[in-house]
C-alpha cells in the first residue's frame, strides 16, 4: 500500500467462533479486531497485551467505514496461534470477553488500511467453534462455500 494505493481491500477467510450464537458457515464482517497475543508472558503466568504495557496506541481497532449491509457484525481477536485447550479458551475469553471470533491477521489488515486511509472490510465465515482441539468438528467445505457466494454477490453488486 506504500507503492500502490487500492481503492478498496477485502479481508475474507474463515474464523473460529467464541460465540454460541454463530453457527458453522455462518458469514460475519468484524467490525473491531484486537490484536490478542502479542506482549509479554508475566513471571506469575499472566499475559499482558503490549495496549497495557503502553507500546500499543490502539487496544480496539474499529474500522471507520460503514458496515455492509445484510452481514452481522462482530468482533474479532487476532491471534497467532488458535486456541484448542480449555484452559487456553478460558484465558481468552476472562481477558477479551468481547471477542466473537478469532482469526489470524484480521487486527493486521485493520491496522494496515487504517493507517494507509483506505476503506477495508473483513469478512469471515465460521468453519469452527473454539474448543478444545477437535478438527472433525470443523466444517470448512461449507464455511468457504457460504464465504465465496457472499463474496460472487459482492462482486455482482458492484456497478459496471
Amino acid at each position: 500500500m506504500a507503492k500502490q494505493k487500492p481503492d478498496w481491500v477485502v479481508n475474507a477467510g474463515i474464523a473460529g467462533t467464541f460465540s454460541t450464537e454463530l453457527s458453522l458457515g455462518s458469514v460475519v464482517q468484524v467490525v473491531q479486531e484486537r490484536f490478542g497475543d502479542l506482549g509479554v508472558e508475566e513471571a506469575d503466568g499472566r499475559f499482558t497485551d503490549l495496549a497495557e504495557m503502553g507500546l500499543w496506541p490502539h487496544a480496539i481497532l474499529s474500522n471507520p467505514n460503514p458496515p455492509l449491509p445484510g452481514l452481522p457484525m462482530c468482533n474479532g481477536l487476532t491471534v497467532n496461534k488458535v486456541h484448542g485447550s480449555q484452559e487456553s479458551i478460558n484465558q481468552v475469553r476472562s481477558k477479551y470477553p468481547e471477542a466473537e471470533i478469532e482469526s489470524m491477521e484480521g487486527a493486521a489488515v485493520f491496522y494496515a488500511c487504517t493507517a494507509a486511509s483506505v476503506p477495508f472490510v473483513e469478512i469471515r465465515s465460521i468453519s469452527n467453534i473454539v474448543e478444545p482441539r477437535n478438527r472433525d468438528a470443523w466444517n470448512l467445505p461449507l464455511a468457504i462455500q457460504n464465504l465465496n457466494q457472499v463474496l460472487v454477490d459482492m462482486l455482482d453488486a458492484i456497478p459496471q
